[in-house]
């Protein structure tokens, strides 16, 4: 049975982070951008930008929300959008 785009946007948002090297998130809409030192993941609670080295996205399941990370993990950082031109800003420099 396939979900509704309501049913997806419902989903709960979590993170977990396992000694800096494994970082598992729940919420998932969408992977903007992704290279070995950052990945920009879509939550439900705002655009969250990964920083880090050698980053892999392991396991990425946009139906179920879920997304799983590893590497060095040395920041994690949330833009919701409020200031102008935020998420595009970043994305282009």
């Amino acid at each position: 049975m396939e979900r509704s785009t309501t049913e997806k946007q419902s989903l709960p948002h979590g993170i977990s982070l396992q000694d800096r090297k494994k970082l598992s998130v729940s919420g998932v809409s969408d992977v903007a951008n992704f290279d070995e030192n950052q990945i920009i993941i879509v939550t439900q609670q705002g655009t969250l930008f990964v920083r880090g080295g050698d980053l892999h996205v392991d396991q990425l399941n946009l139906d179920a929300g879920e997304l799983r990370i590893s590497g060095r993990i040395d920041c994690m950082e949330y833009d919701d959008g409020g200031a102008a031109g935020g998420f595009l800003r970043r994305l282009f420099q």
